[in-house]
């Protein structure tokens, strides 16, 4: 597994993934309903946000969730201890070397897992020999290319660019989302499905302007300034009008869109 992860695991990182996982918990998973008594395998779970969300909703579902960082188990059993659920399990796993028997669950679960992975149709192989026949696979991905935005502005779009180049360099693909359909069909799966779940952000909606536009996107396109820079990929000065100019469309008579992908399917 590519242990290289392009948004760093900060603690900057780990409140921005909380802020998304809230934000977005209504769009992503008001269908991510799995039935009483069953098991599911989280793969990827990092801080454990999504896994919070999707355990509440199932509290009669029993939750195995697994990451290769020992630092993001940490965070996400501290935060899990001061909740009153009892149904999730947390356990440091790869997910090209999975420790468990053919068929041990009923269900797989990943959020925001393939983006980071250099061979996910290999990772999604490996997720079905540990689900059960006729158990089914959820995978959620965003797609940095869907982004457009009022007031337009090419300085930010070159931003979006530095972080989807950086990913691809670390091994992962920020634009997977809309390869969600071929991918699992490659790797065997049955009835494969896609919905789109667009986020669209103008400022009658002030939750997701400071939820999604500012403490989610635009401070994941921020953080990889360093990064950016040292690879001479943008000078200082473009990046940080792109910044500027992506918080402008936070402000009032700006607009935000992006699209996730939900997929699902059958063993």
């Amino acid at each position: 597994m590519n242990l290289s992860y392009v948004h760093g695991y900060s603690e900057r990182e780990a409140r921005r993934l909380e802020d998304q996982a809230a934000t977005l918990a209504e769009l992503l998973h008001s269908d991510s309903i799995f039935p009483d008594g069953d098991r599911v395998l989280e793969a990827g779970c990092g801080v454990g946000s999504q896994t919070m969300l999707i355990a509440r909703m199932n509290p009669a579902t029993s939750f195995t969730a697994i990451d290769i960082s020992e630092d993001s188990l940490r965070q996400a059993e501290r935060d899990f201890s001061q909740l009153d659920l009892a149904n999730v399990r947390f356990q440091k796993a790869d997910v090209f070397s999975l420790p468990f028997d053919e068929n041990a669950f009923d269900h797989v679960f990943a959020c925001y897992l393939l983006e980071h992975l250099r061979r996910p149709e290999e990772a999604l192989h490996n997720l079905a020999r540990v689900l059960r026949p006729g158990g089914t696979i959820t995978v959620i991905e965003g797609d940095h290319g869907s982004v457009y935005f009022h007031p337009d502005s090419e300085e930010a779009r070159m931003a979006i660019q530095c972080q989807i180049i950086l990913q691809a360099e670390a091994g992962g693909n920020a634009l997977i989302g809309r390869e969600l359909y071929p991918l699992l069909v490659r790797a065997g799966y049955r009835n494969v499905t896609v919905s789109p779940r667009m986020v669209y952000v103008d400022d009658s909606k002030p939750a997701l302007v400071d939820g999604f536009t500012i403490n989610t996107f635009t401070t994941m396109i921020e953080g990889v300034k360093g990064a950016a820079l040292e690879r001479r990929l943008i000078d200082a000065a473009t990046f940080d009008k792109g910044i500027r100019d992506l918080y402008r469309t936070a402000e009032p008579g700006g607009t935000f869109c992006y699209t996730f992908f939900k997929a699902k399917a059958i063993k």
